[in-house]
Order: C-alpha cells, then sequence, then structure tokens
C-alpha cells in the first residue's frame, strides 16, 4: 500500500497534549506522555497515556487527539476509497433490501420485521392472525432520522396486545430510555423511563411495566421496580435491589406469560426471582438460592419448572421442580441426564415436547424429546462439515410445530417448521442473496489443529472450489474466545468479498468459548486464559504447514474480548501476520479491572482475575496488550472504537495505539478510527455497518496491493 501522509491542521499543532509541530509533513499523531502512576497494592505502573481517559468525553485535548487520529486515519485510506467503495457496493449488493422475517403467530397477531430498499433501519409490523391491513408498530427509519446513533435494542407487546414497550438507544452508549407506544392509536403514552436496562417485563393485565434501573456511574443495572401506567415515573415502585456488584441483572417474563423472571448472574454463580404476572404483591421468590460455582436457569410449563443446570453436571443437565416447591434445591427432580460430550447450551418448552439446542464436537443442533419418554429423540443436524442448527421464535407452546433455523458457512440462513410427532419439515424461508451467489462454488471443512499443550483446536474454513492448497493463498482468520461464547460456523455474506478474491476464511474455535463444552471456557479464563492466544497461533501455525495458506499473507480480526486476542498475539508473535484489525479492543486489561468505576469490572473479576490478589495480577500483567508492547517490529494494525462505547472504554484502544506508536520499529501502517457517535456495537444503520466492514476489507487487500 502507498501511505498517504496527513498534513496536520495549525489548531492541532498549537495543542500542548500533541507533540505535532516538530514532526515532519506526514508523521502520525504522537501523543504527549504525562507523568502518572497507576497505583495498586502488587506494584504501581506508570502510565504516561492515562490523560486520554476523560469520562465526560468533552476535554478539548482529548477530542483533539482523537480527531488527529482520524483525520490521519482518513487520509491513509483516501489511496483505497475506490476500492472501500466497490467493496461496499459488493456487500450491500448481495442482500435483498426489501426483505422481511418469517411472521411468527402470538394471540390474535402475526408478528414480523421487514427493511424496505434503500432504507437503513428495520419496520416492526403486525397483521391479524385471520388476515387483515398490515399495523406499523414501530418504524425505526423515521424514529431515527436526524440522529447520529438510533437503536431500538428490544421491544415487547403488553399480554392484552394494546401496548409496546420499547428500549431506544440514542447514543450506543446502552443507557436506555423506555417509551409506551399505544397500538390502537400509534402515539406514544406520556411515560418515559429514562437511563435504565433494556430487558423489560409486562404485568398480566398489561398496566403495569417492571425494568431496571442502572447506578449512573458503572452503568450496572442494580434495582427492579415496577411503573404503573398514568403514573409519575418517580413513584415507580421498588421491587428488588442487587447489592453484590459482581452481579448482572435482566427482568422478562416466561414463555407462557405466567411469571416475571429477574435473572442475577455472575460468572460462575447466578439466581433467579419469580413473581406471578397476576399478583399485585412485588414479593419476588427465589427458585434457588445462590451458591458459588452454581448456576441455572428456568422456563414455567403447567404448574412446574424447568431447570438447566451445572449442578454436578458441568455441560448441564435439566430438572424439574413443581410451583409450590421452589426455592429447595433438594426437591428438584432429574429430567435429563448429564452427558460429558454434549453441552446443553438452551431449551425451549412446548405442550408435548421439549426441545434443546446443544452442541457435540463443536457442532450446535437440536434434540427433540416428547414429555412422555425422554429417551426417545431425534434430532435436527446436518452432514455438512460445520454447520448451526437451533431453535427460532416459537411462541407457543400449544403447538406440534417447531421452528428452527439452520446456517453453515456456505448455506444462508434458512427458517424451517418441523412436525415433533411425524418429523414433517417444511422450509419457510432461506435468505436471498443476490450478485449472482452459488453455493455449489464453495466449500467448508473442519480442521483440528493442535494446541502447544497437545489439545485438538476446532477450525472451521470457507474458500472457493478450485483452491490450490499449495502454500500461495492469503489468510483471514477470525476467534472470539471469552466468556464462554461459541462462535458459530455461520453464513456470512461480507466475507466472500475476500473469499472470491482467493482468501481462506477461517473460525478458530479457540478455548474460552465453549464449542467444546464447559471445560472448553474453563481452561481460557483466569489463570489459563493465556490458552486463549496459544491456541489462535496454533490455528494459523497449521495453517500454513498445511499449505492452505501463505506464510507471509496471514490476516486476523477480532473484536472486544476478541480484540484482546489480536492485542496479545501482535506482541507474542507479530512475525506471524501480515495485518490485524482490532475492533473495540480490551487491551488495557489490569488498569480496566483495578477499576470499579468503570461499567462490567466487578462483574468481571471471575472472567478474567481480581487484580487486587496478587497471582492475578501478575498473571493479568504477562498477557495485557497495552502493558506488554515493546520495541520490535509489528504488522500493520487497524484499530477501531466508539467515543460512547461503555463495554470498552474509547480511551483503552486510544491510549495501546499511542504506545505503540512510539514503540513499533516497523514502518507498517497503524491506523486508530473513533466513531464520535457510536458505541460498543458500531454505526446503528445497516448499510453503515457494511461500509465499516468495506473499510476494514480494502485495509486488508489493499496490504497485498490486490484489488
Amino acid at each position: 500500500m502507498t501511505k498517504i501522509i496527513p498534513t496536520l491542521s495549525c489548531s492541532i499543532l498549537m495543542l500542548s497534549s500533541l507533540q505535532l509541530a516538530a514532526a515532519p509533513q506526514g508523521a502520525a499523531p504522537i501523543a504527549e506522555m504525562k507523568p502518572y502512576t497507576v497505583k495498586s497494592a502488587n506494584g504501581d505502573r506508570q502510565d504516561p497515556y492515562y490523560w486520554l481517559r476523560d469520562d465526560k468525553r468533552e476535554a478539548p485535548e482529548v477530542l483533539s487527539y482523537l480527531n488527529a487520529e482520524n483525520k490521519y486515519y482518513q487520509q491513509y485510506a483516501d489511496q483505497y476509497q475506490a476500492l472501500s467503495k466497490q467493496l461496499a457496493d459488493e456487500i450491500i449488493g448481495r442482500i435483498k433490501q426489501d426483505d422481511s422475517t418469517v411472521p411468527a403467530v402470538k394471540g390474535d397477531y402475526s408478528y414480523y420485521s421487514r427493511f424496505e430498499t434503500g432504507q437503513q433501519y428495520p419496520i416492526y409490523a403486525r397483521k391479524p392472525a385471520k388476515g387483515g391491513a398490515e399495523q406499523i408498530m414501530l418504524d425505526v427509519n423515521k424514529m431515527a432520522a436526524g440522529k447520529d446513533f438510533y437503536q431500538v435494542a428490544n421491544y415487547q407487546v403488553s399480554p392484552d396486545q394494546q401496548l409496546l414497550a420499547y428500549a431506544e438507544d440514542t447514543t450506543g452508549r446502552r443507557n436506555y430510555n423506555v417509551k409506551i407506544r399505544d397500538l390502537r392509536t400509534g402515539k406514544d403514552l406520556p411515560d418515559v423511563l429514562s437511563g435504565i436496562d433494556s430487558s423489560i417485563a409486562w404485568s398480566a393485565d398489561s398496566k403495569q411495566l417492571f425494568f431496571i434501573e442502572k447506578d449512573k456511574q458503572t452503568l450496572l443495572g442494580n434495582k427492579v421496580l415496577r411503573h404503573t401506567l398514568g403514573k409519575d415515573v418517580a413513584s415507580s415502585e421498588l421491587l428488588y435491589e442487587e447489592k453484590d456488584t459482581s452481579f448482572y441483572m435482566g427482568v422478562g417474563n416466561t414463555d407462557d406469560n405466567q411469571y416475571v423472571l429477574i435473572w442475577l448472574g455472575s460468572t460462575v454463580s447466578n439466581e433467579m426471582l419469580v413473581l406471578k404476572s397476576s399478583d399485585k404483591s412485588g414479593k419476588f421468590a427465589s427458585i434457588a438460592p445462590r451458591q458459588r460455582d452454581f448456576k441455572y436457569e428456568v422456563d414455567h410449563l403447567g404448574d412446574r419448572w424447568i431447570i438447566k443446570t451445572d449442578w454436578q453436571a458441568p455441560n448441564f443437565r435439566l430438572m424439574s421442580v413443581k410451583d409450590n416447591e421452589i426455592g429447595d434445591r433438594s426437591r428438584w427432580q432429574p429430567l435429563l441426564a448429564h452427558d460429558p460430550k454434549v453441552f446443553i447450551d438452551s431449551f425451549q418448552l412446548f405442550t408435548d415436547y421439549l426441545a434443546i439446542n446443544e452442541v457435540s464436537d463443536g457442532l450446535n443442533r437440536v434434540r427433540i424429546m416428547p414429555w412422555r419418554d425422554l429417551s426417545k429423540a431425534q434430532y435436527l443436524a446436518s452432514d455438512e462439515p460445520a454447520y448451526v442448527a437451533r431453535t427460532d421464535n416459537n411462541p407457543q407452546q400449544n403447538t406440534a410445530w417447531l421452528r428452527y433455523s439452520y446456517t453453515s458457512l456456505t448455506t444462508p440462513p434458512s427458517i424451517y417448521e418441523v412436525h415433533m410427532q411425524t418429523g414433517e419439515k417444511r422450509l419457510l424461508k432461506e435468505q436471498q442473496v443476490l450478485g449472482g451467489f452459488d453455493k455449489t462454488q464453495y466449500q467448508t471443512e473442519r480442521l483440528w489443529a493442535t494446541a502447544a499443550d497437545g489439545t485438538k483446536i476446532p477450525v472451521s474454513l470457507l474458500y472457493k472450489k478450485g483452491l490450490k492448497k499449495d502454500g500461495t493463498a492469503p489468510l483471514y482468520q477470525y476467534a472470539y474466545g471469552s466468556y464462554g461464547s461459541s462462535t458459530s460456523p455461520s453464513f456470512r455474506s461480507s466475507v466472500l468479498s475476500l473469499v472470491d478474491r482467493g482468501f481462506v476464511y477461517a473460525i478458530a474455535h479457540i478455548r474460552g468459548g465453549q464449542e467444546m463444552g464447559r471445560d472448553w471456557y474453563e481452561n481460557g479464563k483466569l489463570l489459563k486464559k493465556i490458552n486463549t492466544f496459544t491456541d489462535f497461533i496454533a490455528v494459523t501455525d497449521y495453517l500454513v504447514a498445511e499449505k492452505y495458506a501463505a506464510q507471509d499473507k496471514v490476516f486476523a480480526m477480532g473484536g472486544s474480548a476478541g480484540g484482546l486476542l489480536m492485542g496479545a498475539i501482535a506482541n507474542m508473535a507479530p512475525e506471524k501476520y501480515r495485518g490485524l484489525a482490532a475492533h473495540v479492543p480490551f487491551v488495557d486489561v489490569v488498569t480496566t479491572m483495578l477499576d470499579e468505576s468503570i461499567p462490567l469490572t466487578t462483574n468481571e473479576f471471575d472472567e478474567w482475575g481480581n487484580p487486587k490478589q496478587k497471582q492475578y495480577y501478575d498473571y493479568m500483567l504477562s498477557y495485557s496488550p497495552y502493558d506488554q508492547v515493546k520495541k520490535q517490529s509489528y504488522p500493520a494494525i487497524l484499530v477501531t472504537t466508539g467515543l460512547h462505547d461503555s463495554q470498552v472504554q474509547y480511551f483503552e484502544p486510544a491510549k495501546w495505539v499511542a504506545k505503540l506508536r512510539t514503540h513499533k520499529t516497523d514502518k507498517n501502517p497503524l491506523l486508530f478510527r473513533t466513531n464520535m457517535e457510536a458505541g460498543h456495537g458500531g454505526k446503528s444503520g445497516r448499510f453503515s455497518r457494511m461500509i465499516e466492514v468495506a473499510d476494514e476489507y480494502a485495509f486488508v487487500l489493499s496490504l497485498l496491493n490486490q484489488k
């Protein structure tokens, strides 16, 4: 790639916090180093870029630095602007712009969402189930008009189906306003719940709304309140307050709408509180008291609770308890035994059947069993090497038809219905992919790389048929590897723009996820976190050794905790990667985890460790990307963040880039782009997100001088 160097404006040159005045034309922004000590009982560290943290996001010197980096990024990216546009046109050109979801019947209506051609946002609508005209509930395009960022994160229709409560975010910081729309008039009620979580639940009579209030500084949900429609919001009744700051909180209704649930969860334990949705007392009862290293989830059917739990079952098992016997774990009855080779992910309940989403050998499948004999199971799976089958939206329990989704690296998302008694299947919809897509032109494989400790790591591959495995192809490798979050081999139409240009696309199912069961997660967190990074590097080495990829054409991408992965491999094995893309990366691990005022910190001590304890402090410090930056050659790196990100604060990647600029000994590009109007998820419009992907791909291709 031919470097285009920015000329920085005089106003920026005059700022004391940027030492740019003496820099030659074309130099990247260099942030001033200011003395600052991060103090800890386990050791003090110097952090000369700590000043880049501004919790109010308004300090002129900080904004000027971010704008200078944005300008440097843009002027550099101008050289491949035509390629970015070409890629954006390709990616957008593959989607059917006027698409819609398969309607789901709930009560008297059939609910769905749809897009209109040229529009960025969805329209949420419904029709009478027995036939009739469409009623638009929310046109998010109109609601987002004139706003830099807008998202409807959740909506719930009231039991009487006359009201709709929806949670909107106008900054990307995941600090929501909940409004209530009267579906009879199309107008919002005066009731507005501000600065709250997106999860909401209705009372049985549709007159009250349960919601979660957030701590104003940490943005941690800590109180459940009940608002009576038409009353002053300030008079909302406090029903529950969580004192343990290591616990997240959520609220919702059971699938049968008989109960309101409060979900309380940390990394290693959780608790479920329940209240009849018709109960005016507001007194929640616990399904089972919380206990460390004990997790469970519940849903309700008839007169009992069905429970997924890791109690004496690392990969989870199913149990049940009657409504009048909750609160005592000794009364739980076994339903489905633990299987060390099968991980139970989730379940859905039907009057006559039980459906389970499970993972076996790293692949997601659905198991269906009749309640009368749970030993008789049918599986919704595939003979493709890598695929994902999962239950879909099934709002009615009293039905023999199960709706499920299926996708693979070569198969666009498809929605099926299966009759749980006869096995009859019906394809309801396969996502249409435009632009001449032909799935028969692509090949997918499931491979197994060997990690440093001998563990076999599953790898999902996608490439164009006819690929010569001669060690000349470029590789685009992705992983996440944290929180027990599994990365499924799902269809991504955007990545075809790389695969069609000869790339091999690889998903590394590294430890820290749960692709191979709960142990897979346990062996990729806390004092075993480095397995996540060495697994990823082992996959790279394997694909190069097996001649799927050229040694000098390996690219990697990860976001959030996957951005931590990118930062770690940049320090550990920079010579193995031609380029890296790190989106909203969690890279300042120790400093963030020492600061309990930062959102998410206290929730995640059981994921990363508490640095107030020396063994965790030392271990986290050993891999923290910001702390481990050294004088060495680094790959080309593209870093992105959102100014209003509440999950990974913008100043983490800003500090990381600033430090890299003064330590890297190479001439490879280091680009940093801050979206000044977005948060953790990037821009809110669908086309805007696709353009950001196109920019990343253009960065990668330009490093190979490839069009």
